[in-house]
């Protein structure tokens, strides 16, 4: 009998890899420069508001000007390595193509209609609804979108042409914010998510 357990052990079938290595060790080390630049630029922020509010010093990081400018650039060249690195993979391995596309209006709807009423499946981890590829596609471009405006803003006479683009060194503020705006929504969803399915939460720490 042990020999035959020894067997059975020997050929039981492997858990499937849902995130390989390189998605989990770069997922989270953007998840950790994100915050990072999230509370250091709302100190940043408070510096210069652009609307008739400031954020908590609790949940801001630097605690003046200065200490929150060295956080925040830190973590930009973090964010900005890692998350070209996540890019190139992505694009390299048909990662995208195979987790992103295709995405269409009437899938998302659908999927849409299906979350709202707890009806959408979440058996295969493996495959991403048309809410999820959305999502996480638009993440990215937002993800982009923040770097070039961050760094329009950080040298707007060197990088003069990229700060017109974004309309001017006030306007790429408010770009700026706009897309910490849509990260921060997407924090909040994406973290809710992960409480409510729990083994996707454990698919991106043990990868299966």
């Amino acid at each position: 009998m042990s020999s035959l357990a020894v067997i059975d052990v020997h050929h039981a079938p492997k858990a499937n890899v849902i995130q390989p290595a390189w998605v989990r060790i770069m997922h989270w080390i953007n998840a950790v420069a994100v915050i990072l630049m999230i509370m250091s630029g709302w100190q940043v922020y408070n510096a210069s508001p652009l609307f008739s509010f400031s954020f908590p010093p609790a949940i801001t990081l630097g605690s003046w000007l200065g200490g929150a400018l060295l956080w925040h650039f830190a973590a930009m060249w973090l964010l900005m390595v890692n998350g070209l690195f996540y890019l190139v993979c992505g694009f390299a391995t048909g990662r995208f193509a195979r987790k992103l596309l295709p995405i269409t209006p009437s899938g998302v709807m659908a999927d849409t209609r299906a979350a709202l009423t707890f009806k959408l499946p979440h058996e295969d981890l493996s495959k991403y609804n048309q809410v999820q590829k959305l999502l996480y596609a638009g993440i990215i471009v937002v993800g982009i979108v923040i770097v070039l405006s961050g760094l329009s803003i950080w040298k707007p006479v060197q990088l003069q042409y990229l700060t017109a683009l974004f309309g001017g060194y006030d306007f790429a503020r408010y770009v700026h914010f706009a897309c910490m705006a849509a990260i921060c929504a997407f924090l909040v969803v994406h973290v809710a998510l992960a409480l409510l399915v729990p083994k996707s939460l454990r698919a991106m720490i043990i990868g299966r």
